[in-house]
């Protein structure tokens, strides 16, 4: 189960939302008033976690939508590639390939060895900082 079904208007800023099949960070909502004729529509501007790009969604607020179900989990990073990480779960020992995380700070901490955050979305990973032990 990568998604689970949620109301439009229960969404809040920072909670997490599918749009156009991309899941996204919830940056702003605006609610309109129930019209003489219709429901209250939501309006949700999000920014998508893997590519950074930013959409909106205008819904009714009694409307079901998709949010993505966040794994976070630690792993250790076991080689640097280019753009890519190999990186070991330290739940289960499994590895698997991510994208260099695209903040420099974060980006240039990370060596063989060292131990990172990461989310698993939709099947998809994204590294998103170092671990202190």
């Amino acid at each position: 189960m990568s998604t689970k079904p949620v109301e439009a208007g229960d969404l809040k800023e920072g909670s997490f939302v599918v749009i156009d099949g991309e899941p996204c960070r919830v940056m702003e909502i605006e609610r309109s008033k129930t019209g003489k004729h219709g429901s209250a529509k939501v309006r949700i501007v999000a920014v998508g976690v893997f590519d950074g790009v930013k959409r909106t969604l205008i819904v009714p607020s009694d409307a079901r939508v998709e949010s993505p179900v966040v794994r976070k989990f630690v792993g250790q990073v076991l080689a640097v590639t280019g753009d890519t990480l190999q990186v070991m779960s330290l739940e289960d020992y499994s590895t698997f390939e991510a994208p260099m995380p695209d903040d420099p700070d974060v980006r240039a901490k990370i060596e063989p060895g060292i131990e990172v955050e990461v989310w698993e979305i939709m099947g998809r990973h994204k590294v998103m900082r170092t671990v202190k032990r």
